[in-house]
């Protein structure tokens, strides 16, 4: 018996209430009121007020536990203190009540630099599915468009002379994205070689060899592992917003609902302000 488990014997009784939990949540408990304990000295475990709980959540926050493990050790005080007031009701409530771990650091989605999009994009030669592949990927980098939506994406949703396209976001949104030169141009390749491979009936921007839209998981499936238009999306969010410093307009043009969203991406080091699209984006430039 450890000197924790010598001094806070209701420890072997909750070891003993563990039993029919799997085996890693056994262990992951037990370890994480062990360090309490250890942290609590000669006071029992069941005389530790809020306050003491409170302190020591800050310290191990402190230590660099992280939101999630935080998240963990708080489940594990709970479920003790609701078997040892079970058993034992004059012990009043639940100490942990109010006690809530810190949120986790949004993890950064990855973002490729300007040159390594451009390599991506460029990509490919002209056998059809090529040329179709490489418009999906401009396209993705230019206007920051998610994977349902180059699924969804109809002919007519974009307009080549305006350099814009109009698409149909999360809760029915629609909203209106520019599209630079160069997706432009592999759009136009595209559309070449589509005519002739569907009827007039088929609405869909991205098709496959039996002429219908592509799905989403189609798509996802067709790319090389390590591409992603998801990949796309960040690296075209990163980019403007490091050019621009606009947040709200690379709110606008990836269709987040809320710029809480969009804020993940302002760790980066931002350049001198350019509110202009065409001048922010990498692949966007228009003659002039």
């Amino acid at each position: 018996m450890s000197k924790a488990e010598a001094l806070h014997p209701e420890l072997s009784a909750f070891e003993t209430h563990l039993a029919t939990r799997p085996r890693n949540t056994r262990e992951a408990y037990l370890r994480d009121l062990r360090k309490l304990a250890g942290a609590a000295g000669d006071t029992a475990l069941t005389k530790l007020t809020r306050a003491q709980l409170s302190r020591n959540l800050a310290q191990l926050h402190a230590q660099g536990l992280s939101g999630r493990s935080l998240a963990r050790v708080l489940s594990a005080w709970r479920a003790f203190y609701d078997f040892a007031i079970e058993r034992d009701r004059t012990l009043g409530d639940n100490p942990c009540a109010g006690l809530r771990a810190p949120k986790s650091a949004k993890r950064l989605p990855a973002a490729l630099t300007p040159d390594e999009a451009v390599r991506l994009v460029t990509l490919g030669d002209d056998e059809r599915w090529s040329v179709r592949d490489r418009a999906l990927l401009e396209l993705a980098y230019s206007s920051g468009l998610r994977l349902s939506e180059l699924a969804s994406l109809d002919v007519g949703g974009v307009d080549l002379t305006q350099g814009e396209v109009r698409v149909m976001g999360k809760g029915s949104k629609e909203r209106v994205v520019p599209v630079g030169s160069a997706a432009r141009k592999a759009i136009a390749r595209w559309l070449a070689q589509r005519a002739s491979m569907v009827d007039a009936s088929e609405d869909a921007m991205f098709v496959g060899a039996g002429g219908r839209r592509l799905s989403g998981r189609t798509i996802k499936q067709g790319l090389d592992r390590h591409v992603h238009p998801h990949m796309l999306r960040h690296s075209f969010a990163s980019h403007v917003l490091q050019s621009s410093g606009d947040l709200r307009a690379v709110q606008e043009m990836l269709g987040h609902a809320s710029i809480a969203s969009t804020q993940v991406y302002t760790h980066l080091d931002f350049q001198a302000l350019a509110k202009v699209y065409d001048a922010a984006h990498p692949r966007a430039k228009r003659k002039r």
